[in-house]
C-alpha cells in the first residue's frame, strides 16, 4: 500500500462549512431523510464523494452505535478536512436539533403544548417523504446491480419491517453471505465500481487507491483519539458522579445516556422503546404522552430522531432541578444527555475509520460492504415505510401474530391533507425536477396555509 502526504481536492474549510451547514439544516425525516439530503448533496450535486465511497462509509456508520447519518457527515469530513472537518461536520449535523428541541422544550415546560410548531413542519414532512423516496430509488438503482443484490435487499426489508428482525443479525448475516461469495469469486458480490457514475468526484481525485497521512491507521494515533475521546465523555460523567452521587437526576442523566450511546446500534427506533420503558417507568422523569410528544419534536426537526434524548434529559432535570431553576436545571440536563450522547460518535468514526479505508481493496471485505450495501437499501425502505405509514396515515394498528410483527395502517385515518402534499412534491421532484430547497419550501409554506385555513 503506498501513502501520500497529503493533497489538494481545492475544497475550502469555510466552502465545506457552508455546505455542512446547508445539510444540517436540511436533515429531516430521520436517518433515511437524512442520509438522502447528504446523497443528494454531496453525491449528486457537489461530487465531493463518489457512490461506492458514500456506500462504503454508509455501511461503516451503519454497524455502529448511535445516529448513522450522523456519523456518516463525520466520517466525509473527516475524509476532506482531517479531525476538524469531522468535528465540523458531525457538530453542525446536530446544532440545529439541539436549538430546535432546546426552544421546544422551554415552549413545552412553560406552556404543554407545541400545537402551532408541529403545524409548521407538517408540510415539511410531507416533502421529506418525496424526497426519502428519490433516495431509495437513486441508492437502489446503484446497488442493486443483480438478482442476489435485489434479494438481499427484499430479505432485508421483509426481516426487519414485518418480523422486526434485529438489525445488527441482518446486517451480520448479509456480510457473511457477501464474504463466502466473494471468497467465491462469484461475480454478483464484486464491489460497487470505483467513481459511482461521476468522474473525479473530489475525496476520490485526492486519495485514488492510496491513502493521505490522516486517513492512514497507526497504534500511536489510535491510543491517541481513544483518550481524548474518552476523557472528553467519560469525565463529566465521573465527576458528577463523584460530586452529586447516583441518585442525583444529572448523574442519572449522565450515566443512563451513556450507557444508550453504546447499545444504539440500528438506529433510533431499534432503542427509543427501552429508553421510553425506562425514562417513564424506573425513574419517572416524564409521562408516556409527553414521551410521544418529545418524539413528534425530534421527528419535525432537524437532526437525529436520537435528539428526543435531549428533551427527556430536559424534562428530567426541569423536575428536579434543586437548587437550580427549573429552566436552567432542564437546559443543563438536556446539554448533558446530548453531550455523553454524541461524544462516543466522534470516538467511533475517529478510531474506526482509517482502518475501515485501508481496508477498502481487500476482495473478502469488500464482497462482504456489497452484500451489506444491497441489505441497507432494504433497511433504508424500512426506514422510508415507516415514515410514510406515520406521514400519512393518523393512526396504525399492530399485528403481532405468526411470528410477524409490524404495523398497519388504519386506512379510514389516511390524512388527506399529507397525502396531497407529499404527491405534489414527488410530482414536483420526480417529474418536473424542482430543486429541493424549493420543493421543501413550498411544502411549508403550504403546510403553514393549510393550518391557518383550518386544514390541519
Amino acid at each position: 500500500m503506498n501513502y501520500k502526504a497529503d493533497a489538494d481536492h481545492g475544497i475550502s474549510f469555510g466552502e465545506a462549512f457552508r455546505v455542512w451547514l446547508k445539510v444540517a439544516l436540511l436533515s429531516f425525516g430521520g436517518p433515511a431523510g437524512q442520509i438522502a439530503v447528504m446523497h443528494r448533496i454531496l453525491v449528486e450535486e457537489k461530487n465531493w464523494i463518489s457512490e461506492s465511497r458514500f456506500l462504503h462509509a454508509l455501511n461503516y456508520c451503519m454497524l455502529l452505535p448511535g445516529p448513522e447519518a450522523q456519523q456518516l457527515a463525520t466520517y466525509i469530513g473527516w475524509l476532506l478536512h482531517r479531525t476538524a472537518g469531522g468535528i465540523m461536520a458531525g457538530g453542525l449535523f446536530i446544532v440545529p436539533g439541539i436549538l430546535s428541541i432546546m426552544g421546544l422544550s422551554y415552549i413545552y415546560a412553560a406552556f404543554g403544548k407545541v400545537g402551532f410548531i408541529e403545524a409548521l413542519f407538517f408540510g415539511l414532512k410531507a416533502a421529506v417523504l418525496a424526497i426519502v423516496i428519490q433516495a431509495v430509488v437513486r441508492v437502489g438503482k446503484r446497488a442493486l446491480r443483480n438478482r442476489i443484490m435485489v434479494a438481499l435487499a427484499a430479505i432485508a426489508f421483509i426481516a426487519i419491517f414485518f418480523f422486526d428482525v434485529p438489525f445488527p443479525i441482518i446486517i451480520i448475516g448479509a456480510g457473511m453471505i457477501g464474504y463466502f461469495g466473494a471468497k467465491t469469486a462469484r461475480p454478483e458480490f464484486a464491489a460497487v465500481p470505483h467513481g459511482g457514475g461521476k468522474a473525479g468526484a473530489a475525496i476520490d481525485s485526492m486519495l485514488g487507491e492510496e491513502l493521505p497521512d490522516h486517513v492512514r491507521p497507526t497504534v500511536r494515533r489510535a491510543l491517541k483519539v481513544s483518550a481524548i475521546w474518552l476523557v472528553l465523555w467519560l469525565v463529566p460523567v465521573s465527576a458528577l458522579l463523584i460530586a452529586f452521587g447516583q441518585d442525583n437526576v444529572f448523574s442519572q442523566i449522565a450515566l443512563f445516556f451513556s450507557k444508550m450511546a453504546m447499545v444504539t446500534f440500528g438506529g433510533a427506533y431499534a432503542v427509543l422503546a427501552y429508553v421510553a420503558q425506562q425514562a417513564v417507568e424506573h425513574y419517572h422523569w416524564l409521562g408516556p404522552r409527553e414521551m410521544l410528544d418529545g418524539l413528534g419534536m425530534a421527528e419535525t426537526t432537524p437532526g437525529p430522531l436520537i435528539m428526543v434524548l435531549q428533551f427527556v434529559g430536559f424534562m428530567a432535570a426541569y423536575r428536579d432541578p434543586g437548587t437550580l431553576s427549573p429552566m436552567l436545571a432542564g437546559t443543563l440536563g438536556g446539554l448533558l444527555a446530548t453531550w455523553v450522547t454524541f461524544t462516543p460518535c466522534f470516538l467511533w468514526i475517529f478510531l474506526g475509520a482509517p482502518f475501515i479505508e485501508i481496508l477498502r481493496g481487500n476482495k473478502g471485505l469488500a464482497g462482504a460492504l456489497t452484500a451489506i450495501t444491497a441489505a441497507v437499501v432494504g433497511v433504508i425502505l424500512n426506514l422510508s415505510v415507516w415514515f410514510a405509514l406515520h406521514t400519512v396515515f393518523r393512526q396504525t394498528t399492530p399485528v403481532r401474530s405468526f411470528g410477524m410483527s409490524f404495523d398497519l395502517p388504519v386506512l379510514s385515518s389516511v390524512d388527506i391533507p399529507a397525502l396531497v402534499l407529499a404527491m405534489a412534491a414527488a410530482t414536483a421532484i420526480f417529474r418536473f425536477n424542482i430543486g429541493m430547497l424549493t420543493v421543501l419550501g413550498g411544502s411549508c409554506a403550504a403546510g403553514i396555509l393549510l393550518r391557518l385555513l383550518g386544514l390541519i
